[in-house]
């Protein structure tokens, strides 16, 4: 089992900053790890599983994350963060039980390697909003 811990994560600015996501809580096998704004909602968080079908045996390991984007909205001269938006994005692994420790690398190799800046296929595709022609 792999124990629930810190994350750290760099952006793409110009001047790429860390972000740590620190560990939140575990729900159902579900870990959490949360990057605090000091405003509960606010926080970005990453969710990892990692689960074997009790029927057909297979696994199934996901990662999720939520980033929102917060501003300050005033009312009657109360201001209070409201969300405006929120970026999510999600990877699903599935493995059959037969899978090789390497097979498993490799795939989550190939799905790293895709969304690098020099995949411009999927690079420019998700980033960059463009279709695929």
């Amino acid at each position: 089992m792999t124990q629930l811990q810190s994350l750290v994560l760099q952006d793409q600015a110009a001047t790429p900053a860390s972000h740590t996501f620190v560990p939140r809580d575990i729900i159902e096998g579900v870990g959490a790890v949360i990057e605090t704004t000091g405003v509960p909602i606010g926080n970005s968080i990453l969710t990892v599983s990692s689960k074997q079908s009790k029927t057909t045996g297979k696994w199934k390991g996901i990662v999720k994350i939520a980033v929102p984007i917060v501003a300050t909205q005033v009312v009657n001269g109360v201001s209070t963060p409201v969300v405006v938006r929120t970026a999510y994005a999600e990877a699903t692994f599935n493995f059959e039980p037969t899978s090789t420790l390497q097979e498993r690398k490799d795939i989550v190799a190939f799905l790293r390697n895709s969304l690098a800046t020099t995949a411009a296929l999927t690079y420019d595709s998700i980033v960059s909003l463009n279709g695929i022609y």
